[in-house]
């Protein structure tokens, strides 16, 4: 009896943590594909930004984020099958407010900051399930760099970019941060 126990124990055991080393499998090679979009997402952003403040200061790299951001995130999406976008617990865009996971996310996000950790590497990602279907979730920190960010989200922004921002954004909330704080996040959406 004791040896029927035991080879049963044995075969059953693999099996089981076979399933949630496969989980665990998946979800590592999620979150690379995640990274790696984000990295995307964020250095062509970045250039697009990068040109429009050297073409036309604060004022245009503004129109950037408000033209050019948006179809970005929709070409990437597209690209990788999944939902990209921003998003903050101080908007700019109110298309880019958060849900309830991203929202929670964003709060652990400030928690980790305010412990120390380095905001350049804030991420987390999970596997969810919404109203029955199955989701890998992600998240990355996006930190406020002192030049260019802080000309649009400081607390010194000069009155024709004020301007400009009350009429690309009514209701901006997004100003008034520092150097080191975290803006917002990249958040990416795939259905499994």
């Amino acid at each position: 009896m004791k040896k029927i126990f035991l080879t049963t124990l044995v075969l059953t055991l693999p099996v089981a943590a076979f399933s949630m080393n496969d989980e665990s499998a998946d979800k590592a090679a999620l979150a690379e594909e995640g990274k790696k979009i984000f990295m995307s997402f964020g250095e062509t952003l970045k250039g697009h930004l990068k040109s429009g403040l050297e073409s036309g200061g604060p004022a245009k790299a503004l129109e950037v984020c408000h033209k050019i951001a948006p179809s970005v995130a929709e070409d990437l999406s597209n690209k990788h099958n999944v939902k990209l976008s921003r998003t903050s617990l101080k908007l700019r865009n109110p298309d880019n407010a958060p849900d309830a996971w991203e929202k929670n996310v964003l709060m652990n996000f400030e928690k980790r900051k305010a412990a120390g950790e380095d905001v350049k590497k804030i991420a987390y990602s999970e596997i969810v399930t919404e109203n029955g279907q199955r989701y890998f979730r992600m998240m990355k920190a996006i930190p406020t760099a002192e030049k260019p960010c802080l000309a649009c989200h400081g607390t010194n922004i000069k009155a024709e970019i004020a301007e400009t921002i009350n009429s690309l954004y009514p209701g901006d909330q997004a100003t008034g941060f520092k150097a080191g704080d975290i803006r917002g996040a990249f958040t990416l959406k795939k259905t499994l």
